[in-house]
């Protein structure tokens, strides 16, 4: 016999005073491990879908993609964003939300962050304007509804509330496309949506995007299967599958010039109106292969290469494996990477300028003129993608000339005497009213986070698990900067070819979209963590420590034992389960709570052992049972079955007396 512990003390041993009308104790009946694999042999999974919307939602830039179930070697574009910026693609929107200062939504992207940019600067302080918000999901340790955020005016409001105005945004926009093509279209049913998260992602923060989803109305919690959340290296990984050798560059092929290499030559045999139609710059429609690309069909079963995500917040890694003949992809190596991400180099240059202006100026400025900092990153951005490795001439960047009369009030000097007294210097003033930086002043800004990528792979590359890699893939956002595909090329070249797909900023868009058509395609995942619940085992003299005896009806037993279900780096299949079978305690106990603990390590023993937390619930609602009582009343069987190869937690329960299956959720966000 054994015994799970639950929200208030140890089911089936109640602490003095804990006696909830709903949340009872629960005796552990048997416990069973029982694992279900899917047939090796894989067949897609039927769909009633008829289109998937896939939502690339990233840190500093955002946007959807959509296929035709009838039609699934057409990817289509969304439509081309109002706005853009010099030399930068509006292929994608940037991720700004603009609120009113009642709190109601005003606009998203280029539209919200130009509305705000022109706003007087006094009116500006009360309209709240978030950018960037996407890291503190992933830097909130304690991340739960109720986690506020911050707009750049030092107001704040619920996150779920920020996500839900932008996701709504999305499915508007999305929507209406879609009803422009095909009137007929019923939005309820016919759509499966797919929202990216990095793979490094806890399950919390997947939760959390889950229910801004829900309260977004993209779809209802009734239907959880109609939205999928899709891992941003995975999505790369399965796009990456598809691609033709024209649409990669290779740089390991040619020497580098400004950190790109020459675009291969087409292959002829593609047939020519189809490759007319996806280079053509009028046309929203990317059409991909009906099996695999050129690239995968070189390789053989068993190779394996490493996807760099590096985006806007993080560098997110993942490393597959090919099987053959199905041509499904194994993880060999739970997902790693942190919060590396070009932000970083954003952040270095706003440490540059306190450098040469102040950090309490910097703050002050941002505070007192939010529009014109937004002018001021925003020519940042367009310059910091002009960097390049070999660069010898400036790169000027444009003070907003509330900048330079904001620092006259303030400290009674010019600019131009700021930069001569500082003790930076590699940058320096133009007259006509830029400051002026050097190629070495712009690589100092880019080599503490691109040092960081780079060790990180250089880490991963070092572990047992990850040996022979053929390939190294760089996507996402950050990939498109010659810097960082300089570095990579020089440090890991000469181990793997490093290859970088066109069009590198929608790839893991476009492979989200391939991913809501075909979720199988990812066969085996690994474990992130430890999971497992707390148990009651019998008490073993010298074995178990004597703080954690309890005895009851005349037994000692062993409190607080971690039990997994599954370990950190685990390989698990898709649609592996996990089972355990419970027997409630009290007769007509409605309700059953199972605390789930999580750990980054696999030698845990007890749940009470450091690094171990709980991190979620396990609700399980029974139907009242019209019968007598009586002793086999008692003995009401619950299973529950864990599914941990999907991208999500998966919980379902069946109450084996009625056959009827009770509904379960893992809660993350209440703990």
């Amino acid at each position: 016999w054994r015994q799970n512990t639950v929200q208030d003390g140890l089911l089936g041993c109640t602490k003095p005073g804990f006696d909830g009308p709903c949340a009872g104790p629960l005796w552990l009946l048997l416990t069973i491990l029982v694992v279900f694999q899917r047939n090796e042999a894989r067949a897609q999974r039927p769909t009633s879908f008829s289109v998937v919307v896939a939502i690339d939602f990233g840190t500093t830039s955002s946007g959807y993609a959509f296929s035709f179930s009838n039609d699934p070697e057409a990817i289509h574009m969304m439509r081309k964003w109002e706005g853009g910026d010099p030399g930068v693609a509006n292929q994608k929107t940037p991720t700004s939300l603009l609120l009113t200062p009642e709190g109601a939504f005003h606009s998203f992207g280029y539209t919200a962050r130009d509305y705000y940019h022109d706003l007087d600067p006094e009116e500006a302080r009360d309209w709240l304007y978030f950018e960037k918000f996407k890291m503190k999901i992933h830097s909130t340790s304690d991340l739960t509804m109720k986690t506020e955020l911050e707009a750049v005016n030092g107001k704040k409001v619920q996150a779920l509330e920020v996500f839900a105005h932008a996701l709504r945004f999305f499915k508007q926009h999305a929507v209406q496309e879609l009803k422009d093509q095909c009137p007929s279209l019923q939005e309820k049913e016919a759509i499966r949506w797919v929202i990216t998260v990095p793979a490094i992602w806890k399950q919390p923060a997947k939760q959390f995007m889950r229910e801004a989803a829900y309260k977004a109305g993209l779809v209802s919690p009734a239907n959880p299967e109609q939205l999928l959340i899709a891992l941003e290296p995975e999505a790369a990984s399965i796009y990456c599958r598809k691609l033709r050798l024209n649409q990669l560059i290779d740089l390991s092929c040619k020497p580098l010039a400004n950190g790109l290499a020459p675009e291969l030559s087409i292959d002829s045999s593609f047939r020519q109106a189809r490759e007319q139609l996806r280079r053509s710059r009028h046309s929203r429609t990317f059409l991909v292969e009906s099996g695999v690309g050129e690239l995968w069909s070189e390789m053989q079963a068993g190779d394996r290469y490493i996807v760099a995500d590096c985006g806007g917040g993080t560098v997110d890694l993942t490393v597959h494996q090919i099987e053959q003949p199905q041509g499904t992809l194994k993880e060999l190596y739970k997902a790693s990477g942190g919060p590396y991400g070009a932000v970083g180099v954003d952040l270095a240059f706003e440490m540059l300028l306190g450098q040469i202006f102040g950090e309490d100026f910097i703050a002050t400025f941002k505070a007192k003129r939010p529009a014109a900092w937004v002018d001021l990153t925003i020519a940042f951005e367009a310059r910091k993608r002009a960097a390049a490795p070999f660069r010898s001439n400036p790169l000027n960047v444009s003070l907003p000339f509330s900048f330079i009369d904001f620092y006259r009030r303030h400290r009674g000097q010019n600019v131009e005497t700021a930069l001569k007294r500082s003790s930076v210097n590699f940058v320096k003033w133009s007259s006509q009213g830029m400051l002026r930086m050097s190629s070495e002043a712009m690589n100092d800004l880019f080599q503490p986070t691109v040092s960081q990528i780079i060790r990180h792979i250089d880490d991963l590359l070092k572990k047992p698990d990850v040996k022979g890699i053929k390939f190294l893939f760089l996507v996402g956002g950050f990939a498109e900067s010659a810097m960082l595909q300089h570095a990579v090329q020089s440090a890991f070249g000469s181990l793997c070819r490093v290859i970088i797909p066109q069009d590198v900023g929608l790839t893991i868009l476009k492979g989200a979209v391939l991913f809501g058509l075909d979720p199988t395609i990812v066969r085996v995942r690994r474990s992130p963590l430890t999971y497992g619940v707390g148990v009651l085992n019998k008490f073993v003299e010298g074995k178990h420590p004597k703080e954690k005896l309890l005895v009851k009806e005349g037994k000692n037993w062993c409190t607080d034992i971690f039990e997994k279900f599954v370990s950190v780096d685990q390989s698990v299949a898709l649609g592996e389960v996990v089972q355990r079978s419970y027997c409630p305690a009290r007769v007509g106990q409605r309700k059953i709570i199972i605390n789930i603990y999580c750990c980054a390590t696999d030698d845990v023993v007890y749940i009470t052992d450091p690094g171990v937390r709980k991190c979620g619930t396990i609700s399980l609602e029974l139907d009242e049972l019209d019968e007598p009582s009586g002793p086999k009343s008692r003995r009401r069987e619950i299973r529950a079955s864990m599914q941990f190869g999907d991208t999500e937690l998966k919980v379902a329960a069946m109450d084996v007396r009625t056959s009827k299956t009770v509904r379960a959720a893992i809660d993350f966000l209440s703990n």
